[in-house]
Parts: structure tokens; sequence; C-alpha cells
């Protein structure tokens, strides 16, 4: 076995151990932003492939007591490196975080990590200078109470980046986090789903993704396929498996409106080129079925009425680089009250980075999700619809 470390937005840390468990893997330790888990060799092409709330997989290369920059040395040069990569590797300390440990120089770690790794690789290889010549490969220092661990990057790009959204608009979210906020909503693929400002689609392409169970990896290349340890027979195993459990047959009922027509034409580019990457997917074991594509319509959310009876909404309101003023944003979000009224019986999820929100729309949340991706801190308001509160809360509604 071993171990792997997978990073998410601050706040998802237990969806995505639910969601890595799901997968089969166990879970062996839970931190702020990353969670621990246990991966067979031959899995280790999985979780890069399949996991949709993870923004990046590291592989712990190295776990220790660092007290002082020798036993941060020798930690790291036991590791044995040279079963990693190819001689010609560029090697990359991407980024060192310290905490309430003894080591307080992150140029200074930095450095010492680089070094033990060069040293290791030269003596295994008999090499005075390494090359450095061919693809680069990252590593990540974690520091925490003089406890190091030393993770090896298996993503490269981040998670998020599927590779269907070639134009986001303005301030898009994370696709990796659009995902979570499917999972707190507990929605399932038989709930009707809505969102009102689509802006680029990502929230109803991940809906989708989710709905026809289209394991998010399949349109990229990872880091871990320029690891000398890569078996690639293997990783083509793993994604004729996961096509096969791609569900083009079940009903999803996936729509999004926005009031911009360059929004509306956006969102169906990315959602077009999202469910043709599905579609090569099925096409590795033999099947040319077509997946349905999310529907995207141009409207005012004023002008809308729930199309079925029941549902679920999430939306990421315009805020911040899309508005100009606050004004404008206690604007917007008083007018949205109406979605009370227009969607009476479904339950609705709202990310934004006001605190205010709840005052602005008139209607105070049933629970608020404090969420962080990157440098923004936004808050998700779930709002249950009356039903199914009275029904028993959200795990009724499925």
């Amino acid at each position: 076995m071993t171990t792997l470390a997978a990073l998410c937005a601050i706040g998802t840390e237990k969806i995505l151990a639910n969601e890595i468990k799901k997968l089969g893997f166990t879970t062996c330790g839970k931190e702020t932003g990353r969670v621990l888990f246990l991966c067979p060799e031959d899995e280790l092409f999985t979780p890069n492939l399949c996991l949709r709330t993870a923004d990046r997989i590291y592989l712990q290369a190295g776990a220790f007591t660092a007290e002082d920059f020798d036993a941060l040395f020798e930690g790291v040069y036991a590791v044995d490196w040279q079963d990693f990569f190819y001689k010609d590797v560029k090697l990359r300390i991407d980024k060192v975080r310290l905490h309430g440990g003894r080591l307080t120089s992150e140029h200074s770690v930095q450095s010492i990590v680089h070094k033990a790794i060069c040293k290791k690789l030269g003596a295994a290889w008999h090499m005075e200078v390494l090359p450095e010549s061919g693809c680069q490969a990252d590593i990540r220092v974690y520091i925490e109470k003089n406890k190091a661990s030393i993770l090896l990057d298996l993503s490269g790009a981040p998670l998020n980046r599927r590779g269907y959204r070639k134009d986001g608009g303005t301030a898009p979210i994370r696709e990796t986090l659009a995902a979570s906020l499917l999972q707190f909503m507990y929605w399932k693929r038989k709930t009707p789903f809505h969102d009102p400002f689509c802006g680029s689609g990502t929230i109803a392409i991940e809906a989708a993704l989710y709905a026809y169970n289209i394991a998010p990896g399949f349109g990229r290349r990872f880091a871990l396929e320029n690891l000398a340890f890569f078996d690639n027979a293997r990783a083509d195993e793993i994604r004729k498996r996961e096509a096969a459990k791609i569900r083009p047959d079940v009903q999803a009922r996936i729509t999004g409106t926005d009031i911009d027509p360059e929004a509306v034409e956006r969102s169906r580019a990315n959602a077009e080129r999202a469910c043709v990457t599905a579609g090569r997917a099925l096409q590795l074991i033999g099947s040319d079925q077509r997946i349905a594509r999310p529907q995207f319509d141009c409207a005012d959310f004023t002008d809308i009425k729930a199309p079925y009876e029941s549902g679920v909404i999430i939306a990421n309101p315009p805020y911040g680089e899309r508005l100009n003023s606050g004004d404008e944003i206690e604007a917007l979000y008083k007018k949205m009250n109406s979605l009370f009224t227009d969607f009476v019986n479904w339950d609705m999820g709202f990310i934004t980075a006001s605190n205010e929100f709840q005052k602005y729309i008139g209607k105070n949340a049933h629970s608020v999700k404090n969420l962080k991706g990157g440098n923004l801190d936004t808050f998700f308001y779930i709002y249950e619809a009356e039903n199914n509160k009275s029904a028993g809360g959200k795990n009724a509604h499925t």
C-alpha cells in the first residue's frame, strides 16, 4: 500500500473523504485542506482519474520527525527517489509550509530538501551532476509541529482543470468546488437540477458528469504519467474499467439559465466538450452511445418558473469581480428572494463571498458552510424546501 494525500478546498474535507471511501480506498488521516488515504500500487492512476472533489493528488514519499536541518536532510535522503524518476528528471520544490515546529525558514527547507534528493539520485545513478533536461517533477513539503511530510505530485495541473472549460468567463467557480456543492446538497441524478446564473456552465456540467457516472479526468493527462514507475498498460485497463461504468442510459434533468447570451453560448460549448470527451471514453469499450447535454437557455432569473414540482437549485450568483459595487450586490440578492416563490418546493444552495447574503435575500439559511479555495473565503448558504424539511430533511430527498 502507498499513502496518498488528496488536497481540497478548506471545508470540503469530509466530502472528499467520503468520496475516497466510495472509490474503495481506506482513509488514514484528515487535516485542514487534506485527506490521507491508502492506495494499492496498481491503482495509483485511479484517484487522479476519478476523484471529483480533490484539487491535487500527492504520493507521500516520506514522513518523519524533523526538529533540525540534519534530521530533515537525513529523512529526505532515506527515500528511494531513484525508484520514482528517470535520470533526466527536472526537480522542483514547488511549495513549503511550516507550522508550529523548530524549522521556520521556508527557503532553507526548500534548499535542504532539493539538495538531499539530488544527492541521493547522484549516488544511486553514479552521477556528479543531474542533467535536469526531462519532465519536471514537483515536490511539496509540509512540516507540522516537527512532523515532516514529503509529497510527490501525481497530478500536475490542478485536477479542477478537467479540459472542457476553455472559456470560464469572469471569476468562474472551480470545477472541484462545484462538485463538492452537489454533495453538500445531497443531489441525486433523478432530482431535477437548475442553475439560474450558469455563467460558464460549470455546476451544471459537473452535475452531468456525476449523473452519468463519468470520471472527471478522462480529458487530460497527469504528472504520474511522467514518473518511472508509471504503468501505462495498467492505466489503460483502469480507463476502460471506468468507461464501462458510464451510464448514458439514465435520465437526468439538468438545466441552466443566464441573462447574458454569451454566458449561455459559453456554457453550451463547455458542456459539448465535456460530453464529447465522455463519448471518446465510451469508445474505449466499443460503445458509440451519446451523453445527453445539459440544457442552457438565455433568461433572467426573475422570468423563470420551476419546470418540475420539486428539485435542486445550486448557483454561484455574481459578486466581487462580476459586479461593480456593494449596492449592486445588495440589489441583486434582494431580487433573488423571488426564487423562493417561483421554485417553492425546491432545495437551494448559493455560494458567495458575501457574509450578508441572508440579510439581503431576506431569508435565513438552514445551514451555512464556510469554504476556502485558494485565497478566497466563501459561504455556501443552503435552504431546504418546506416539504423536504417535514419529510425528514436532506437524506429523505433522493
